[in-house]
């Protein structure tokens, strides 16, 4: 996440284009088909110029010998600072995927993504492979990244499995993203916007690219992708045939929402770390707010890097107000300091901030298929404020029968984290990657996935290998 020095004016929404309106499960590998004839191997360069991405502002177009980062790297059609820290070191680089990328950017007024030197949002990446399987993979990024933050941890696997892919920016990024759109919650819905944009395009510029339209389109994302693809599937289910949540980010107007539990631990931790004789006290009441019994050892990274943080941009997204003239509050503020996020307490806030939320909330009413995997140890957004909290959203929705839950016993937000504690973290890439196969079969051949339950961790694994398999039906 890079910061935007200047201010951004919240008027993303006179850039959006006309076209936004308009047009145990072990890991698989699903069979490529062979693309039409003048997009084979010998051939992939072939018709560059007349592939063109509906409503684009402008695009680039490359022929590429290889789409994953195993190539993508040194081409430089990624970058790997977006996808730093998100999947564990020893994860496999597959190869050997030759096609089509395209990068460019929608319409939009905001210009916190600099990549490709544009200084401009909305930007996008879709890649089609020569070998093309059929199918379709769109994605929005976590946290406030760019659009080739997925690329390590989703867009290599399904890319060498011959689906073509597709990512946005979500339309601001950075740790002032909040400086979009014209009012509070404009900036997190205009996510939501610019995937449905980047679905409708993307199905469109595979259909010039293979003379047909996708067979299949899957939405998948981990963290504030994973609150994407819940929101999809609620709002426009009419465009894909299910997808894959990880570790969906919730929003809800009556909570709980990061704003609820963020600033408990804000309040109490430095008293639990302390030590001396508050420190019981405070540990219960971080219990209590939902970061787990037996997660203690990842309180202190999650301190430093990202409560305090997250807190502040998220609350400055939708409660302005709460620090008056201060921008995004004061880091690491004691509590008691005056409009210090330690106290922050959503209940008592304003109709208006409740109102800023319902703009992104989240229903349960989801119209397709739905995975969600999360990890038991998730101390950004504790499974039991979170996934736990969805999973019931959508029994009360009446929709528990389009939905699987799986509870990761020993994941984290985060699986570079695997790295630092091998020996108490399993990494959750595998287990996506094996709730997407699940979806598959469940789409393919009507193959109803495992029931929704919670996949115990091992017992006597060894440090390392769990990060090419999650059994979920075990």
């Amino acid at each position: 996440m890079r910061p935007n020095p200047g201010p951004t004016p919240r008027s993303w929404r006179r850039g959006v284009p006309a076209a936004l309106a308009l047009a145990a499960l072990t890991l698989s590998t699903a069979p490529a088909t062979a693309a039409p004839p003048d997009s084979g191997a010998a051939a992939h360069c072939a018709r560059l110029a007349q592939v063109r991405v509906p409503g684009a502002e402008h695009q680039e177009t490359a022929c590429l010998d290889e789409l994953t980062t195993a190539g993508t790297v040194a081409s430089g059609h990624t970058d790997p600072a977006d996808w730093s820290g998100l999947t564990p070191k020893a994860l496999a680089v597959p190869s050997g995927v030759p096609g089509i990328q395209i990068d460019g950017y929608f319409p939009d007024t905001s210009t916190t993504n600099t990549n490709h030197g544009w200084k401009h949002d909305a930007q996008f990446v879709i890649r089609m492979p020569d070998r093309w399987n059929g199918g379709l993979v769109v994605a929005g990024t976590p946290g406030n990244r760019e659009q080739y933050a997925n690329d390590r941890a989703i867009a290599d696997w399904v890319l060498s499995r011959g689906y073509a892919y597709a990512a946005t920016d979500k339309g601001n990024t950075g740790l002032a993203f909040y400086r979009d759109g014209e009012a509070p919650g404009d900036a997190i819905a205009e996510w939501n916007d610019r995937l449905t944009q980047l679905t409708r395009a993307a199905r469109a510029t595979i259909a010039q690219r293979y003379h047909r339209a996708p067979a299949r389109t899957l939405v998948t994302g981990m963290s504030n992708g994973g609150y994407l693809v819940r929101w999809q599937l609620e709002n426009h289910p009419e465009l894909y045939d299910g997808g894959v949540d990880w570790e969906g980010t919730l929003w809800r107007s009556g909570g709980p929402t990061l704003l609820d539990f963020l600033p408990p631990a804000l309040r109490n931790y430095p008293v639990y770390a302390a030590g001396g004789e508050g420190a019981p006290a405070a540990q219960e009441a971080l219990h209590a707010a939902g970061f787990p019994a037996g997660s203690e050892f990842l309180w202190p990274y999650h301190h430093q890097v990202y409560w305090d943080l997250t807190q502040r941009i998220y609350r400055e997204e939708l409660d302005p107000g709460f620090d008056g003239a201060t921008e995004a509050g004061t880091p690491y503020c004691a509590s008691g300091t005056p409009g210090c996020d330690a106290d922050y307490a959503y209940a008592q806030r304003p109709d208006e901030v409740a109102e800023a939320v319902e703009k992104i909330a989240l229903t349960g009413r989801i119209g397709k298929p739905l995975i969600t995997v999360h990890g038991t140890l998730d101390v950004l957004l504790p499974i039991a404020r979170d996934s736990d909290v969805y999973s019931r959203m959508v029994r009360d929705a009446g929709r528990g029968g389009l939905y699987r839950y799986y509870r990761i016993e020993g994941g984290n937000h985060t699986d570079s984290l695997v790295d630092l504690f091998p020996d108490r973290l399993r990494p959750l890439t595998p287990c996506h990657r094996a709730a997407f196969t699940a979806l598959e079969d469940w789409l393919g051949g009507g193959q109803l996935p495992p029931s929704s339950r919670t996949v115990a961790l091992p017992a006597g694994a060894q440090p390392g290998s769990l990060v090419d398999s999650c059994p979920i039906g075990s």
